[in-house]
């Protein structure tokens, strides 16, 4: 017998697809979001739903569980992570002392990333406020193109490498389901 789980979906419509589109919430029937601003918002919706979908189901050890030596990602690193990333870039838009980092320095957010439930619950609690936070802070800004921060970074290339930070991670969020227990689809 294999340590490798058999791959398999919930999908029954598109055997490609993580669930069936009348039980996907990020399935938006009708038209798309009108406006540069409501598509930017409708795409971050969808990739930070689509990280909760790929960490639903699972207990603390296999959302802590590590990828491939000498990785230390685990989906729980990247929830960990993806807090952490809301908080940096905020710092770069909010005037002051930025806050401090959640999980200390360097890749602690990935290597301390156990499998504890409280840690798990704390680090969702986290991405929740944290991405609450930056969104209320860039909702200030009603102009994409006004410049913000100590660094005059555009509040337009603030939203969209939100979106490029959870697209690139729920690639590997699509991998980290796989090995943890086959389960595949966008």
């Amino acid at each position: 017998m294999s340590d490798v789980p058999e791959r398999w979906t919930q999908a029954s419509v598109y055997p490609d697809m993580w669930a069936d589109p009348d039980k996907d919430p990020r399935n938006n029937e009708g038209a798309s979001p009108d406006g540069e601003l409501a598509t930017l918002q409708d795409y971050l919706t969808n990739y930070r739903l689509t990280l909760r979908m790929k960490c639903e189901g699972l207990d603390p050890e296999q959302l802590a569980r590590r990828s491939v030596p000498p990785s230390t990602m685990s989906l729980l690193g990247l929830v960990r992570h993806l807090a952490e990333v809301e908080r940096d870039w905020r710092n770069w838009v909010v005037p002051g002392d930025p806050a401090p980092k959640l999980y200390g320095a360097r890749d602690a957010d990935f290597e301390a990333a156990a499998a504890e439930q409280a840690l798990v619950d704390g680090a969702f609690a986290d991405l929740a406020r944290e991405q609450a936070a930056t969104d209320a802070a860039l909702a200030e800004y009603a102009d994409l193109g006004e410049r913000v921060g100590r660094d005059g970074i555009a509040v337009r290339e603030l939203w969209i490498h939100r979106i490029e930070e959870y697209a690139r991670h729920c690639g590997h969020a699509d991998l980290l389901r796989e090995c943890v227990d086959g389960r595949v689809g966008q």
